[in-house]
């Protein structure tokens, strides 16, 4: 029931699956063949059959030492996909960065080729050739390269009869001794082993068969298995790969890096060393999300021990990218050799709190903000895992800054932002400054021209006192706000445990938009030792008018913020997943609606209430334009309480009605998740949505 994503030449990427699917193996509930069976085809049997194992090779368990922190290094796919600039001046020019950047120190190790190295057609003898134009040298000579410089080469197949792009590249089913040791001879160190045009094998019988296959050449070679989660492999791949999928393909947009941030997270207990979760490469640099959407991506990758694989084109990369992707900070959290994942200690209102247990004794700890408006995430050291203790050092991994607190760890973060810690009972905490909360009591909500009051806190978290508290609110950069404080804004000393609090008058300009804007919440302040902290929050304030009395089309109102999985939430059509106005009219099982909203899970699109509205109604479904496929799920919040859902609906379901009653909310938000399974043809339409006032 959902979009299998096929790699083309250009820059959209689909699967192909063979004549049986694998999805259609999950719905027939397929059974696993034994690994014994995996060895026991014949080379000779028709198309989709294994290649059968050399006498000598045994099947044994997978320990072999590989892997032991997940693996880190580069893959071309995100930045390239097939396009010519995929070739051997590419490949040798980022392992020449990794060197020249300090990213092999940072420890990046793997520089792999992606789909399209090859030429479409075998040779002779069956044999993979290097598409000369790409490679003219070969792949061991890039492999000779790539090794020159300390690193290491990865290479990639599909576990079919051709891999995944339309073009139709050799695939390793039916080949799989003799491509792992052509594999070997050329010095490669790392195979990606993708899923696409699988003749409906079972999937544990073709990744054994390639375990096995580079357990025979002799050469260390780390596997990884890009089953896509299919079958859930994190359940019987231990003993096969080092890593293996766990989701679909990422795309660069915040709704398909959160889809498979949340389908990775509960997988926890099955990543240790030599065997991780991959909720798929980084996106880091590739333009489709602001930087603090890329922080985060790399901080939950990290928190959630997932291999780092850059996926974006070093050779053009920003200092930004660079400075998220040699934060060495964070990647000490990736690569903590206790090799356990980050599990989630609580997750309410868009907030989440992530906790993951280092060798140390430590805890790394993200406070991670998923909706579209800065808010309060907290949590506690006890509540992390750590013991009771006087007091605690926190060491913000963005900042490089380590603060003492007694328990609390807390911040306001921003909008789809994560303030990344970690956290220690150490008994050197006084030598530390004090940690501060900074942040804005209740939202703030400002017609244009008007104004509205707000209250700024300063709390100090840690044991010893903060000195010389300074406290200073500030409009958007650039902008003709008016920000004024209504009072005190100083303190000459605020205790631990205690709060500065300061009230302020927020004017919008008259001509300002429907939307939310950053403010910029500042502290300065001194420790007892001298060290002085400066301390810089955004903080939201939203530009607003009341809707109208009566029964409003909510779709003719303006709303506050908006994410869709892909392209942009659409007026009245549904979603084309690119350009604005590309998609159809609103259809679900036949049904049309002239009015409403066409969005793509995950999605989320917030309207203003102002507290004088009291119920939201709709007919929900998946459209029709694709075909059998999407299964979503439909939410009304009501601030930050969950009023009205649908559960998973799919194509084949008829509009469903949806009331959910509002009452009192300042803000109403209309969410499509993922209904489970990844954000794949997850086209949902919000057919005739009224709010009534």
């Amino acid at each position: 029931m959902r979009r299998l994503p096929i790699r083309t030449t250009g820059t959209v990427r689909r699967r192909v699956v063979g004549a049986l699917a694998a999805a259609a193996l999950c719905a027939a509930g397929a059974v696993a063949v034994p690994a014994s069976a995996a060895s026991a085809e014949s080379a000779t049997e028709p198309k989709g059959a294994t290649e059968a194992a050399p006498a000598s090779a045994a099947a044994p368990a997978l320990d072999d030492g590989l892997a032991l922190t997940p693996p880190m290094g580069f893959n071309n796919w995100n930045s390239t996909h097939c396009r010519a600039e995929f070739d051997e001046a590419m490949v040798e020019g980022i392992a020449d960065l990794f060197v020249e950047k300090g990213l092999k120190d940072a420890g990046y190790q793997y520089v792999n080729l992606d789909d399209c190295w090859a030429l479409p057609a075998r040779d002779a003898d069956g044999k993979l050739v290097p598409d000369p134009e790409r490679f003219p040298g070969g792949i061991k000579a890039v492999a000779d390269y790539v090794h020159s410089k300390g690193l290491k080469l990865g290479i990639y197949t599909s576990a079919g009869t051709k891999t995944c792009s339309d073009v139709g590249f050799p695939g390793a089913l039916g080949h799989e001794y003799s491509d792992a040791q052509q594999f070997a001879d050329w010095g490669v160190d790392y195979l990606k082993y993708d899923n696409c045009n699988n003749q409906g094998v079972d999937a544990r019988q073709r990744y054994t068969t390639m375990r096995d296959a580079l357990r025979a050449t002799g050469r260390p070679i780390v596997y990884s298995i890009c089953e896509w989660g299919e079958n859930k492999p994190w359940e019987w791949a231990g003993d096969l790969g080092h890593l293996w999928r766990t989701t679909g393909d990422i795309s660069d947009s915040w709704g398909s890096m959160l889809s498979l941030l949340k389908q990775n997270l509960p997988l926890a207990p099955y990543a240790g060393p030599g065997h991780w979760n991959d909720p798929d490469m980084l996106e880091v640099g590739n333009g489709g999300m602001t930087e603090t959407e890329y922080r985060t991506h790399f901080s939950m990758w990290s928190i959630m021990a997932s291999p780092l694989l850059i996926g974006t084109d070093l050779r053009t990369a920003s200092d930004a990218t660079y400075d998220i992707l040699a934060n060495r900070d964070v990647i000490a959290v990736d690569q903590d050799p206790l090799g356990k994942q980050g599990s989630v200690v609580a997750s309410e209102g868009g907030g989440w709190v992530v906790s993951k247990e280092m060798k140390d004794g430590s805890r790394a700890v993200a406070l991670f903000n998923e909706t579209g408006s800065s808010r309060r995430v907290a949590t506690t050291a006890r509540a992390v895992g750590l013991p009771a203790a006087p007091a605690y050092v926190a060491r913000d991994l963005w900042q490089h800054k380590s603060f003492n607190t007694a328990g609390t760890l807390a911040a306001t973060v921003p909008a789809h932002g994560t303030v990344l810690l970690r956290v220690a009972a150490d008994p050197k905490w006084a030598a530390h400054p004090p940690a501060a909360e900074l942040g804005l009591g209740d939202a703030v909500f400002v017609e244009p021209g008007a104004a509205a009051q707000a209250v700024a806190t300063f709390t100090n978290l840690g044991r010893t006192a903060a000195r010389d508290v300074t406290v200073s609110l500030r409009g958007p950069a650039g902008q003709d706000w008016k920000v004024a404080a209504n009072g005190p804004t100083k303190a000459p000393a605020v205790p631990g445990g205690a709060a500065l609090r300061s009230r302020w008058t927020v004017r919008a300009p008259a001509d300002a938009a429907t939307g939310s804007y950053d403010l910029t919440l500042r502290a300065t302040y001194r420790s007892p030792q001298g060290t002085r902290v400066t301390s810089t929050v955004p903080v939201t304030a939203s530009v607003a008018t009341a809707p109208p009395g009566g029964t409003s089309a909510l779709g003719d109102l303006p709303w506050l913020a908006a994410t869709n999985g892909y392209g942009p939430v659409e007026r009245d059509t549904s979603n084309g997943e690119s350009a604005a106005g590309d998609g159809g009219p609103l259809t679900v099982g036949g049904v049309v609606f002239a009015k409403g909203l066409g969005v793509h899970a995950a999605s989320s699109v917030d309207f203003y209430a102002a507290r004088s509205c009291e119920r939201v109604t709709a007919q929900v479904g998946v459209d029709d334009e694709k075909g059998t496929k999407g299964t979503v799920a439909f939410e009304v919040w009501a601030d930050d309480t969950l009023v009205a859902s649908t559960g998973v609906r799919t194509n084949s379901d008829a509009p469903q009605a949806l009331s959910a009653d509002v009452t009192g909310a300042q803000v109403i938000r209309l969410v499509v998740t993922d209904g489970g399974d990844g954000i794949d043809s997850d086209h949902a339409d919000w057919g005739d949505p009224h709010l009534t006032c």
